[in-house]
């Protein structure tokens, strides 16, 4: 896999040229090889709860989905291949026309506490829940109220990470309440002690 290399066009190069980039990203693109997902990109894409995905449609405009669902719902299958259950939404079924039309997608993985930012060429391929009742069995979040129509496979073709420069940090409900449960009990423990000083004190 090398991102750079699937990235950069001709053209892109000969902007790259003009604007002075072009010598850093040919040293990028020649060091930039893996081999599939590391552990660093499968606990990344397992603890996300959405993506952004862009497919290409017969009209020949791109067209940017948002996907999201329970945390963990972005199953890491092996080292080139991720998968997802597909739910009902408003049923317009844009992306999934897109991707029977051309399967090629870019995915972006965004998590805003960490100002990190994982972007993914892929090709997706649309499966029936019917003809792989193990792989849903496998995909599926626990006690997520919402129906299943298929499932999504993205075969990974290349991946990069973004740098943080302009994500501003941002928190769910869950992640502040953590932070604030923490602070609950760091708290309570404080006051704890301080109430034993004050009964030594009295003696």
């Amino acid at each position: 896999m090398n991102y750079s290399a699937l990235a950069f066009s001709d053209g892109i190069k000969a902007i790259q040229e003009r604007m002075g980039s072009r010598n850093a990203y040919e040293r990028v693109q020649k060091a930039s090889f893996t081999d599939g997902l590391t552990i660093v990109e499968t606990r990344f894409i397992s603890d996300m709860d959405s993506f952004y995905m862009a497919s290409f449609g017969e009209n020949e405009y791109p067209y940017i989905q948002h996907r999201g669902g329970p945390k963990g719902f972005i199953k890491v299958i092996d080292a080139q291949t991720i998968g997802i259950v597909d739910f009902s939404g408003n049923r317009q079924y844009i992306s999934v026309g897109n991707i029977t039309h051309n399967p090629k997608v870019s995915l972006i993985l965004v998590s805003y506490p960490l100002r990190a930012r994982l972007k993914i060429y892929a090709e997706a391929e649309i499966v029936a829940i019917s003809d792989n009742p193990e792989l849903f069995e496998l995909l599926k979040p626990e006690d997520y109220p919402v129906k299943p129509e298929r499932l999504l496979l993205f075969h990974i073709k290349a991946y990069d990470w973004n740098c943080p420069k302009h994500i501003t940090p941002r928190y769910s409900p869950t992640d502040i309440e953590q932070i604030t449960n923490f602070q609950d009990v760091y708290i309570q423990r404080l006051e704890r002690e301080i109430e034993m000083l004050r009964e030594k004190v009295k003696e």
